[in-house]
């Protein structure tokens, strides 16, 4: 091992891949040896979607670059013409901060762009949640790309592990610690009935649902047309039901979403929306509500480690492992109403999450801190996995 402190770079672009990197983050700075980088990108700079790099800050870390990506357009040119400049402005960042290793979660095309720099510039990679499957949007090939891209993995289940040994990574390479997202939960002292309702603008009710909905990426035009049926879905709740949503990404026709969000939230009573509650709020409305609706990854990751059921909507998840919690339906009136009435009918009960025990960071620390050549890393080959090969 090596005296000098390593650096290891964390890529963050959306509250809720922070909220999944906030633990391993910690576990990085609090290893010897190690000292933690972390780059803000994408909606944490914008206005529109929070500002949630203030939230980073809030949590007690520094961040040592920002690098802007975002541009004022909904569309999939908008998109593309992001993942450029995310590509300049990440060459630049890694070009200063210099790190051993640069760290990404997920699919998002903010990682993408970080991902390409890191590659083009022969710095080692290490990958969070990739081999998992959303057959429903873009993000399915991005994080696959990544995959590829990365020389170090750290996978949240072990279907995951098998699927990127099928993609050729060696099986050496591979680490299946489970979803930090349940580490928070386990972690964090999360706020009373009281406090989140004040916290969140609205108190809570009787009955409460917490309500994401994001674009469906994957079918251009079609996401409007399905949050409208949610909200028809929801209109038939009684008037008591109190709704919390959280705004919509920024994928292509996310503005659009947001914009009828707002509206609806407006025009009715008992309905409240915010671009960002942050971890700590977020996690505890999701711990007071009769159950989570939308479409967001963290209803099916992190909602069944506190015993709610979820109402997930359509196929952005699809592939997905699930908790019996999780009531998948197509994004259609009729169907969302009687997956809510059977998530109402299972309410609060003990439930087995596919996704960990919340000890994933310590894994994911303790693997990092027993590299001792991160440089290393980057002579990868392809790894063939033999026929009827099964994950150990």
């Amino acid at each position: 091992m090596t005296n000098t402190s390593r650096k290891i770079c964390f890529v963050t672009g959306s509250r809720a891949d922070f909220g999944l990197l906030v633990w391993p983050m910690r576990a990085i700075r609090q290893t010897a040896g190690l000292t933690l980088q972390l780059a803000a990108t994408g909606m944490h700079l914008s206005p529109e979607f929070g500002y949630t790099v203030s939230n980073i800050r809030d949590e007690g870390f520094n961040v040592d670059e920002t690098v802007e990506t975002l541009l004022s357009s909904d569309s999939g040119v908008g998109v593309a013409k992001s993942v450029g400049l995310g590509v300049i402005g990440f060459a630049d960042a890694f070009a200063r901060l210099k790190p051993d290793l640069v760290v990404v979660l997920g699919d998002r095309y903010e990682t993408l762009a970080a991902a390409q720099a890191a590659m083009f510039m022969r710095l080692p990679m290490a990958h969070l949640f990739g081999g998992d499957v959303t057959e429903g949007v873009v993000d399915e090939s991005t994080r696959h790309t990544i995959s590829k891209m990365a020389h170090l993995h750290f996978t949240s289940n072990k279907d995951s592990t098998r699927r990127l040994m099928q993609l050729g990574e060696h099986p050496s390479r591979i680490h299946t610690i489970g979803s930090p997202g349940i580490d928070a939960i386990k972690r964090l002292e999360l706020m009373d009935r009281e406090t989140i309702g004040r916290e969140a603008g609205m108190a809570l009710g009787p009955r409460n649902a917490l309500v994401t909905f994001h674009p469906l990426t994957i079918e251009a035009g079609r996401s409007v047309s399905a949050l409208d049926e949610l909200f028809a879905a929801l209109s038939t709740l009684d008037p008591e039901f109190r709704l919390f949503f959280t705004l919509s990404n920024a994928d292509a026709e996310g503005r659009a979403l947001n914009g009828r969000i707002e509206a609806f939230a407006a025009s009715r009573p008992n309905t409240a929306a915010v671009a960002s509650l942050g971890q700590l709020r977020y996690i505890s409305l999701m711990n007071q509500v009769d159950m989570v609706i939308g479409n967001s990854s963290s209803g099916v990751l992190e909602t069944p480690s506190l015993n709610v059921p979820t109402v997930d909507i359509g196929d952005r998840q699809k592939g997905r492992e699930r908790a019996a919690s999780v009531f998948n339906t197509p994004p259609e009136q009729k169907a969302i109403a009687a997956a809510i009435s059977k998530a109402l009918l299972r309410g609060r009960q003990p439930t087995v999450s596919p996704y960990g025990d919340g000890e994933s960071s310590k894994r994911f620390a303790d693997v990092i801190a027993a590299i001792p050549d991160f440089r290393q890393l980057l002579k990868k080959g392809f790894y063939d996995m033999p026929p009827g090969g099964d994950v150990s």
